[in-house]
């Protein structure tokens, strides 16, 4: 047998993800990433102090919810194909 015939048998090499999955990672990230960012904070310098602030509307509720929709997105992105055609 030739080395010709021989590579012409070894199947090609491609990458699981594509560009558009990349895209969506990157976009879930992001999302992750803000929620994260509007958790912090909060705190108060005295330990004999309470801070109120830490239960508001951006950490109690946005942020985690930021947080699942970058989950989310993060799913959709491993599991969406790029190689799929359009009829």
């Amino acid at each position: 047998m030739s080395k010709k015939n021989r590579a012409d048998r070894t199947p090609k090499q491609d990458f699981i993800f594509q560009k558009k999955n990349y895209l969506f990672m990157f976009i879930g990230i992001a999302f992750i990433a803000l929620g994260f960012i509007l958790m912090s904070g909060g705190g108060s310098d005295d330990p004999n102090v309470f801070n109120p602030e830490i239960y508001n509307f951006r950490r109690i509720r946005l942020a985690p919810t930021l947080v699942l929709i970058g989950l989310g997105i993060e799913v959709y992105a491993i599991l969406l194909n790029p190689y799929k055609k359009k009829d």
